[in-house]
Formats: structure tokens, C-alpha cells, sequence
């Protein structure tokens, strides 16, 4: 009879200003992966009781400002490259998908963000800047689609574009909050982006999580990168 020895844990180095994470074992990640989802559902659950009165203002605000549906649902791709629809607050004018080709005429690979879209609308810019606009995924949570940290969630579109190192970011499901939005978000290089969200994927558990969590709060008052 074979004896399996597992490797001791070992450590990754500092990233993004966090300190180093101890690799877990098979069966740790297993756990690991229940305690989140559990994790997720009761923190996404009671966030969603706690802000309502928030988001029925944001949603009346919406309506009031430009014409066109509260809510936006755009395709992502989620955990091990399937598809769902993710929903925002609308931060754009009800056309902006249409006029988007435009706009993106010879941006190079990855995510397309400009800082003075024109296509968002007054209420649009404050969402935006304090991360509002992204309440709704809180839903998406719930359902699976999502988690509340994890990597960024992806476009068809750039995941087209994937090399199979970058392929490896769609292993975990994608985050609410992460690494790249407590980094610099916009404001990071699209290579930058990856190595971050691949960092998390193969060195996520729980305290990597809580930390993430911890900085969220900071990001989203300092709106860096937000656009």
C-alpha cells in the first residue's frame, strides 16, 4: 500500500501589498470552496437587506436623469468559461452599446475604458466613481454566477483574446470585489490585471479574501482608477 505525502504549505511572495498566503492542500481547498460559498451568500444576503432603501433611491435617481432601463445586463464569462448575464445599475446613455464600436476603433487587447466616456450620464459619473453602479451584482452572487472576490469579470470578447496562461483566470468564479479593483482598477495596465487576477486564482482561500474585503472599503472612498 502507497503512502501519499502531501507537500508542506508553502508561501507566495507579497503582492499588491499583501502579505504572503500559505498554499493549501487539495482538501483544504475543498472546504475552502464551501465555506465561501456560505460565505457569500449570507454576507450578499444581508448586504442586499441593509442597502434597499440605497438602491431604490439610486434606481428612482436613474430613472429621473436619463431614458432608458434602471438595470443594464451585459454578457460575462464566468467560472470555467460559462456564460451569464451581469447586472449594473445603468451608468450610460441607453445607446451606449451601439456607439461603442466607435469609440474602440484601434484600442489594442483588453478592457476598453475611457476616462471621459461620453456616453455616461450625469448620475452615471457618480456610480461609477463610488463603485454604486455595482450593487446589483450582489444578485448575481446569490444566484452562483458570482462571488464577492475573485477576478475581474470578463467580456466575451477579451476572453477571445485569451492565450492559455491568461485562460486560467476563468478556474475560480468572477469577484464583485479583487485584487485588480483594490489595485488601481482602470488605472492598471491590462498584463498587470491578469497577473493579479491569476495570483488570486492560484492562491485563493478565505484570509486572502477577508483581507481583499478589508480593502475594498478604501477604494471605493478613494475612487482611484474608477471610470
Amino acid at each position: 500500500m502507497t503512502t501519499t505525502l502531501l507537500a508542506p504549505a508553502r508561501s507566495t511572495p507579497r503582492l499588491a501589498g499583501l502579505p504572503p498566503i500559505p498554499v493549501e492542500t487539495a482538501q483544504q481547498a475543498d472546504a475552502g470552496l464551501a465555506a465561501k460559498r456560505c460565505f457569500d451568500v449570507l454576507a450578499a444576503l444581508a448586504a442586499l437587506v441593509v442597502l434597499a432603501p440605497v438602491l431604490v433611491v439610486i434606481a428612482v435617481l436613474i430613472a429621473m436623469d436619463s431614458a432608458g432601463g434602471v438595470l443594464y445586463r451585459q454578457q460575462r464569462i464566468g467560472r470555467d468559461g460559462v456564460p451569464f448575464s451581469i447586472l449594473k445599475f445603468r451608468s450610460m446613455s441607453a445607446d451606449a452599446d451601439a456607439r461603442r464600436a466607435d469609440l474602440v476603433a484601434g484600442h489594442g487587447k483588453g478592457l476598453f475604458k475611457m476616462a471621459d466616456d461620453p456616453r455616461i450620464t450625469r448620475i452615471g459619473h457618480v456610480l461609477r466613481r463610488y463603485s454604486l453602479d455595482e450593487l446589483p451584482q450582489l444578485v448575481n452572487v446569490l444566484r452562483g454566477d458570482m462571488s464577492l472576490v475573485g477576478p475581474r469579470p470578463a467580456l466575451p470578447a477579451e476572453v477571445a483574446e485569451y492565450d492559455r496562461h491568461e485562460l486560467r483566470r476563468l478556474a475560480a468564479a468572477p469577484g464583485l470585489s479583487g485584487l485588480w479593483q483594490v489595485s488601481g482598477r482602470s488605472d492598471l495596465a491590462w498584463a498587470d490585471g491578469i497577473r493579479l487576477d491569476l495570483h488570486y486564482v492560484e492562491n485563493r482561500s478565505m484570509a486572502l479574501d477577508l483581507q481583499i474585503l478589508w480593502r475594498t472599503g478604501k477604494a471605493v472612498v478613494s475612487s482611484s482608477g474608477a471610470y
